[in-house]
């Protein structure tokens, strides 16, 4: 039950509180305390410009520097003496939420001085995240570039490094583990010239975090060149693969991701059969970003066929990032994610491959999409 200090029957029923969690994540949060917590995030790799928010025991991240978030009818009160922040909408308290805390090994550096955080990220409240290499192919051609990604930002900002080695990775993996409990790590990339697409890179990355610390891991990449990658990753101690569609429509493609969409749809399709045969089924998985065009029925045909194959479609709604081409374009509504997820999340449950089984990676984290809070059987 979401803690408020309201009469019991005013208080929000857990549907409810999925109800608050989808609708945070596509219109933002507003903060009286920026500090409060954990650092958020801003530019760089993957999904951006967030904070880490916990609503009724469940951590999900929430879009705070966004154009959406600076007019979002959501204000969370700076947090009182027992950590805890009241949660307004429209300056009507709804709702008790919590920041995980700043964690300790950033106050680390490495044995060649650089600060743990330029290295990996806590993402979530018990994820460690990285992006081993953090220049791209695709990102550094103005023609080519992923019309929504910031790879380059958090890289010129001096907020990170350019390649991450992979002892610098087994330190920082080691004592976040000791040091703050974190469970599983994610290693994504940026995709180097080579035709591997980063796969050989995160295969050094995760043989030496391996053999640091016990930590499940999920590696993220195109997917490469040819399919031995996938038992070569495996061996090297993955646990889960990523491989990221984004969106699916081949015009769509074309239009947002003009270098990705070199690699054709059907070579998805082809290395998500193989890579499931090596690393089981709910172990591989795809973001598929919701709002940006694709519609629910083309988004829930996609996920069936992933589905139907073993894989996990990791459906999220698409959050602006101030500095690119789509800074302006508009977060999908909260009945549109509702419209998606609650089908979907039925489709999860019957295809047994809910969130709570993937080992590790984005989609056991969850704190992306409210999807896992839909994983019930219809």
């Amino acid at each position: 039950m979401i803690e408020l200090d309201l009469p019991v029957a005013a208080r929000p029923a857990p549907a409810d509180a999925r109800a608050l969690m989808t609708e945070l994540q596509t219109l933002g949060l507003r903060l009286q305390d920026p500090g409060a917590g954990a650092a958020s995030r801003r530019g760089g790799a993957g999904p951006s410009d967030h904070k880490a928010v916990t609503v009724d025991g469940v951590t999900v991240m929430v879009p705070v520097h966004t154009g959406s978030a600076f007019s979002s009818p959501f204000v969370a009160d700076a947090p009182g003496p027992d950590g805890r922040s009241l949660l307004r909408r429209d300056s009507i308290p709804i709702a008790s939420v919590s920041f995980p805390r700043q964690p300790r090994f950033y106050g680390l550096s490495t044995t060649d001085g650089l600060p743990y955080s330029q290295i990996a990220t806590l993402h979530g409240a018990d994820v460690l995240a990285t992006t081993v290499l953090q220049t791209c192919i695709r990102y550094e051609s103005r023609r080519k570039a992923c019309r929504f990604c910031a790879i380059g930002q958090s890289l010129a900002a001096g907020r990170t490094i350019a390649r991450k080695t992979p002892a610098q990775l087994a330190e920082v993996a080691k004592a976040a583990v000791e040091l703050d409990g974190v469970r599983h790590m994610v290693m994504t990339t940026g995709t180097p010239p080579t035709p591997d697409r980063g796969a050989q890179i995160l295969c050094e990355s995760a043989a030496a975090v391996r053999a640091a610390v016990d930590l499940p891991l999920q590696a993220q990449c195109e997917p490469p060149d040819t399919d031995a990658w996938f038992q070569r990753l495996k061996d090297a101690g993955v646990d889960t693969l990523g491989m990221h569609l984004e969106v699916v429509g081949e015009p769509l493609r074309r239009q947002l991701l003009p270098g990705k969409s070199e690699v054709p749809m059907s070579r998805y399709w082809e290395a998500f059969e193989a890579a499931v045969a090596v690393f089981g089924r709910g172990q591989v998985s795809t973001y598929l970003l919701a709002g940006l065009g694709d519609d629910a029925d083309t988004l829930l045909a996609t996920s069936r066929r992933l589905l139907d194959l073993g894989v996990y479609p990791f459906v999220v709604p698409f959050v602006p990032i101030s500095g690119t081409p789509l800074e302006d374009h508009p977060a999908p509504s909260a009945a549109f994610m509702r419209s998606v997820l609650e089908p979907l999340g039925a489709l999860v449950a019957q295809a047994g491959l809910r969130s709570s089984d993937i080992k590790a990676g984005c989609g056991r984290c969850a704190a992306c999409s409210t999807l896992s809070r839909y994983e019930t059987a219809a």
